[in-house]
């Protein structure tokens, strides 16, 4: 989410520029503005990350330049202070809090340059249980629904953000290792590993023109048919957020921004307000809208054995088949990181051995693309 906070501005300062239909590069933009972009939210029960980033033009494919070694904290309406420290660069957290809702709470900051910003003081919104998450495999693939009510209808505008895990393994199974020049038994488990994602899409849903506060069979995830997360197991982990009209109209306007623009006729993105403000320069613009509640959080599981049997997955991978490495040439080749061992080669009807299989590293070693640590909360 901070990468598109700070895509997104790039994109507004070149897509108002006058200009016709015919395609207009200029000659010089060589130092679009760089505004500051806070994202995060005040969470009452538990830690607050904010991430503070800089907006980049919208040619600039590299990851947004990170705000780090600010100062950075919450701060109630009652003058109360709580400290977060800087995780990784521009990442700042807080220890896990237990904040009284009946307060109000902004975000306070100092840039290593010396500079202050404040997010408005706003009220607290809990939220609500998320009811159930269910699944449905559909023509498109597994289309993930959610569903949420209030039956005191305060709540009336949502915001959902979730992580995905799944299982999976590398195309091939590596049971030796070579190490200092000699070939042994692979003691770690490379072969198994799992893979996170979060969430790159704004996900929003208001209940404020219907008589009930009710989400029925929101439509959150879809996962196609062939996706290699669903080839052993899946795991999701959806949060919750209520929001104010204002904190929602934010969210709404960059959901819009980010994912209308493209044709010739879609909207045209605006400016967006936040709640963010420069109190060293009041004319400076800010990117960010910090709310503040509980937050509720809801997981499920979704096994191969559940799905339909002619279900076919990706693999995620496109290898050569395995290639065997005759014993003279195994140093020469077993010492470049770019290839492993997979098991011994005997010659024909007996005990001889007369080399090893092989494969490439990012065929072989799965933790090149997840983790082999199985999660705590993995069923």
């Amino acid at each position: 989410m901070p990468r598109l906070h700070a895509y997104l501005l790039g994109l507004l300062l070149w897509l108002t520029l006058p200009g016709c239909v015919d395609p207009f590069e200029p000659d010089v933009i060589s130092s679009p503005p760089s505004y500051l972009v806070v994202s995060g939210f005040i969470n009452l029960s538990g830690p607050t990350t904010i991430r503070l980033s800089r907006t980049q033009g919208v040619a600039n494919t590299a990851a947004p330049a990170v705000e780090a070694k600010a100062t950075v904290t919450i701060r109630d309406e009652a003058g109360t202070s709580y400290t977060l420290t800087e995780q990784t660069p521009g990442t700042y957290t807080s220890a896990a809090l237990s904040l009284n809702p009946a307060r109000k709470y902004q975000v306070r900051l100092r840039t290593a340059a010396g500079r202050d910003y404040a997010s408005a003081l706003v009220t607290p919104k809990p939220a609500p249980p998320i009811d159930k998450i269910t699944w449905a495999v559909e023509n498109r693939g597994v289309q993930l629904y959610l569903s949420t009510h209030d039956a005191s209808n305060v709540t009336r505008y949502y915001r959902w953000t979730y992580t995905e895990t799944w299982e999976f393994h590398s195309a091939y199974r590596s049971g030796l290792q070579y190490v200092n020049g000699r070939m042994e038994p692979r003691t770690e488990d490379i072969f198994q590993c799992w893979g996170t994602a979060g969430s790159i899409t704004i996900e929003l849903n208001s209940t404020a023109r219907l008589n009930q506060d009710v989400v029925a069979n929101y439509p959150l995830i879809l996962l196609p048919p062939s996706s290699v997360k669903l080839r052993f197991k899946y795991s999701v982990l959806v949060r919750q957020y209520a929001q104010t009209p204002e904190e929602y109209a934010y969210w709404e306007q960059l959901k819009s921004n980010t994912e209308s623009v493209g044709g010739l006729f879609d909207p045209v993105p605006t400016q967006l307000t936040g709640n963010v403000q420069c109190l060293t320069d009041a004319s400076e613009p800010v990117i960010g809208y910090v709310g503040a509640g509980s937050v509720t959080e809801k997981r499920i599981f979704i096994a191969s054995t559940e799905l339909p049997l002619t279900q076919r997955y990706e693999t995620g991978y496109n290898c050569a088949a395995p290639d065997t490495v005759p014993l003279p040439s195994v140093p020469a080749v077993f010492s470049s990181p770019a290839v492993l061992p997979l098991y011994t080669v005997y010659a024909p009807m007996s005990n001889t051995i007369v080399g090893y299989s092989s494969a490439s590293t990012e065929c072989t070693d799965c933790r090149r693309r997840g983790t082999n640590v199985r999660p705590d909360f993995w069923q």
